[in-house]
């Protein structure tokens, strides 16, 4: 196998932090994205290397073992055990020789037998990393969707609801194994674009909505926007800015309970008429007047 300098390959030193890891693998998965680089051989290659070494220096057990073997870290646990045998052979020179040469052969022969095993063993393929990135409505429904991983296509189903963040295993769809070991797995992590209008909170959608000011004096009917059409709300007389409502079931998905959603929360705003004529300046000085006159 040939040897690969992960660190090289994200831009990093030996002593980078977890965070720089981090950092360093989501810039440049972006940058050597197949979507963002069709029919590029030399970004796909890339972006392959970029999530192999992610998927090693990410996790402090591969990345003490790839620190010590190099392109040999996936068979550090044979080569330990292998320098623990030659340390007791070495303690002990003269145990192979015990007993009659038929037996000395015999082990010989198992010693053989067991290294061309050793050699043949069936390893598992390595894990990988990848990012989608979405919108709101991508995740309010349910939706089936095609990611490019290592130049396969790979259909996967988005559950509605997914939350910004959230990482979910597609069992054998990572790296493939060596000498017939199974395929590794695939971690996808979502990343969900801010929606200009709604606020997200798990299930809970908040939502800021404009009153002019007349409605919110006497009172009537608006209409809001929903994830789910627009819907009728009715305004209680002399509603002030900054009063709550709640529209239950309103609000986003559960993740995997079908069927089952969130609240939208609402936050009144009264906007203050602008450009008055002459004829409104008036009527308000009136109102003003008797409001005084009342108190």
């Amino acid at each position: 196998m040939e040897y690969i300098d992960y660190y090289k390959v994200l831009g990093i030193s030996k002593t980078a932090s977890e965070g720089d890891i981090k950092e360093a693998y989501r810039k440049l998965v972006r940058k050597y994205h197949p979507d963002l680089n069709p029919n590029d051989k030399d970004a796909e290659r890339k972006f392959k290397e970029v999530n192999e070494a992610n998927e090693v220096l990410s996790d402090p057990e591969k990345r003490k073992k790839y620190d010590k073997y190099g392109k040999d870290w996936q068979h550090a646990d044979e080569i330990e055990k292998n320098q623990k045998q030659q340390k007791r052979t070495r303690n002990n020179p003269n145990a192979d020789f015990t007993g009659d040469f038929s037996e000395f052969f015999e082990s010989m022969f198992r010693d053989e037998m067991a290294g061309t095993r050793s050699r043949q063993s069936r390893f598992r393929g390595q894990d990988l990393q990848a990012e989608l990135h979405l919108d709101l409505e991508d995740v309010y429904q349910t939706q089936k969707q095609t990611l490019t991983v290592n130049g396969k296509n790979i259909r996967l189903t988005i559950p509605a609801g997914v939350e910004n963040g959230q990482t979910i295993k597609i069992a054998g769809h990572g790296s493939p194994g060596v000498n017939g070991g199974t395929n590794g797995d695939l971690y996808i992590t979502f990343f969900i674009a801010e929606h200009p209008k709604f606020k997200r909170e798990g299930s809970n959608l908040y939502a800021t909505v404009n009153l002019d000011l007349y409605t919110a004096l006497l009172g009537g009917e608006i209409l809001v926007d929903t994830f789910d059409g627009q819907v009728k709300v009715k305004i209680a007389p002399e509603t002030q800015s900054g009063a709550k409502a709640k529209l239950k079931g309103k609000g986003f998905p559960v993740y995997k309970q079908e069927k089952t959603f969130g609240d939208l929360y609402l936050t009144y705003q009264v906007q203050l008429p602008k450009n008055l004529t002459a004829q409104e300046k008036g009527l308000f000085t009136e109102l003003a007047k008797l409001r005084k006159n009342g108190n």
